[in-house]
Formats: structure tokens, C-alpha cells, sequence
């Protein structure tokens, strides 16, 4: 059994909540409603839907904080690169924070070249290379942080991403995901 860092767990034990329960592809019995998550999902991470997400998410962000929602800065973990990180994110996270009054990290994560990202598909899977993020260090330095990413499956990539922000002062009350990925036995 493996054994993961304070930090990581830290992360762990705060607020994660997920919108839908996402089946991956190697599972074959999907139902209509897993189809449909998926191909929200797979349009969202395209830079479609963004607008609908958004307004879930706001909703989400509204229904748990109040008006304290407009203390919350707001964080999407980068995409995989530049490119699909302005596609992904960028309306997304404008919409959610103009319908939540959240304030936008957005522009104070930049994302140069690509990291390593595995994207499986139902016959294959295809790595990546390597990206860099810069970070405004001072602007995160004593925020309350709600990280966004739209899948979780063991959630590492919020724990690392967490942690960092942490590092510059600001505290992580928790994450939002799109999707969490189930595995079934």
C-alpha cells in the first residue's frame, strides 16, 4: 500500500465535490446518462459548454458560500497546455466568477509549453511533454482559494496544485471537479 505526504492528505480531508460520476471508456456497459457525461465532459475540456458549466459551478459556489463567495479567488488546475488551458478555461472561469462574484485567478496562472498528460482512449494511450506554470506569487499570498478541475480521479493533480498555492501564503478551502472518475472492479 502506498503512503502519501501530510500535504497531499491535508488536501484530501478539505471539501471535494464532484457534479457527476464519470465512466471511463474501457468500461463498456455505460448507460445513456454516463454518454451523456461523457460527451459533457469531453465538450467542456474542448472549450464548449462552457457557459452551462459555468453557471453549474456558480450555482454550486453560491449555494455553499453566500456572499462569501466573493472572497474566494477562484483556480482552475492548468490544462495540459497553453492552448487547451486559454480554451478550457478561460470563458469558464470569467462566467463562473461574473455569476458568483468570485474573484478570477485566471489571469494569474501562466501556462508555458506542455506537460506530460496521458489521455487514454479506448485503444491506446498518448503522453505528452513538459510544461511550466509561472504563478503571481503575491496575489495568492493570503487568499482563500476554491480549486477547480474537471476531472478527479485519485486526485493528485489537486493536491500538487494545492499545496503550491499553499506555499504562497493562500489557504485551499477545497476543490470542484466536473467529473470524478469511477473505477469499478
Amino acid at each position: 500500500m502506498r503512503t502519501y505526504s501530510s500535504e497531499y492528505q491535508k488536501q484530501w480531508s478539505k471539501l471535494m465535490y464532484n457534479f457527476f460520476d464519470y465512466l471511463p471508456t474501457k468500461y463498456k456497459q455505460a448507460t445513456k446518462k454516463d454518454w451523456e457525461i461523457r460527451r459533457l465532459i469531453w465538450d467542456f475540456k474542448d472549450g464548449k459548454r462552457s457557459l452551462s458549466v459555468a453557471k453549474l459551478v456558480a450555482e454550486k459556489l453560491i449555494q455553499l458560500f453566500g456572499n462569501e463567495a466573493q472572497n474566494i479567488v477562484f483556480a482552475c488546475i492548468p490544462a495540459s497546455s497553453e492552448q487547451r488551458n486559454f480554451t478550457r478555461y478561460k470563458v469558464f472561469a470569467d462566467e463562473v466568477c461574473r455569476l458568483s462574484g468570485a474573484v478570477n485567478a485566471f489571469d494569474h496562472i501562466h501556462v508555458h509549453g506542455s506537460r506530460l498528460a496521458i489521455h487514454e482512449t479506448k485503444c491506446s494511450k498518448n503522453l505528452e511533454t513538459v510544461q511550466t506554470i509561472d504563478f503571481d506569487k503575491d496575489f495568492f499570498n493570503g487568499k482563500k482559494i476554491l480549486v477547480f478541475d474537471d476531472i478527479l480521479t485519485q486526485g493528485y493533480s489537486y493536491a500538487k496544485f494545492s499545496c503550491m498555492l499553499e506555499r504562497f501564503g493562500a489557504s485551499v478551502i477545497g476543490g470542484f471537479f466536473l467529473g470524478k472518475t469511477l473505477l469499478l472492479n
